[in-house]
């Protein structure tokens, strides 16, 4: 099984951006943490940041047909990233969104995240550990669907 990991914009600053609301935690920690949950339950993950939505949606459009899930941090696509929320969706592929801190009360800003009606799993505020909840609960549900799957 593979999931696909994609981090919006800013995302390569984790650990150095604003640590008391995102942590410690660097890009790199995250993709570590990822890579050992996808080794103890049997996944691969492929990772993939950009600053740039336009450079997500191309890496949705390359890999789409070796993936069995995703998982993306929009961050600041999170209201506005309609071509990679279509993207997403177009894969037709089980997906979950993941944001380190509480969107809802970011800021005390009210603004909409456009994923989340459609995400089949919806971490937000969990930290860093967001992703590797994200990324179980989508290994199961991809298990699960493949058992109840007629043959």
């Amino acid at each position: 099984m593979r999931i696909g990991v994609l981090h919006g914009s800013n995302l390569n600053r984790l650990g150095r951006r604003n640590p008391a609301k995102y942590g410690t935690h660097t890009l790199v920690d995250v993709a570590a943490s990822i890579d050992d949950t996808g080794a103890r339950l049997g996944f691969e993950a492929r990772h993939v940041q950009s600053n740039h939505e336009g450079v997500l949606v191309d890496w949705v459009h390359t890999e789409m047909d070796d993936l069995d899930a995703v998982v993306v941090n929009p961050a600041g696509f999170t209201s506005v990233g309609y071509p990679l929320l279509d993207a997403i969706v177009d894969t037709a592929l089980p997906f979950a969104v993941v944001h380190i801190s509480p969107w809802f009360a970011m800021d005390g800003r009210n603004r909409a995240d456009i994923f989340a009606p459609l995400a089949t799993t919806y971490v937000t505020g969990a930290g860093w550990h967001g992703y590797r909840l994200a990324c179980e609960a989508l290994f199961h549900h991809v298990q699960d669907a493949a058992a109840v799957r007629p043959r």
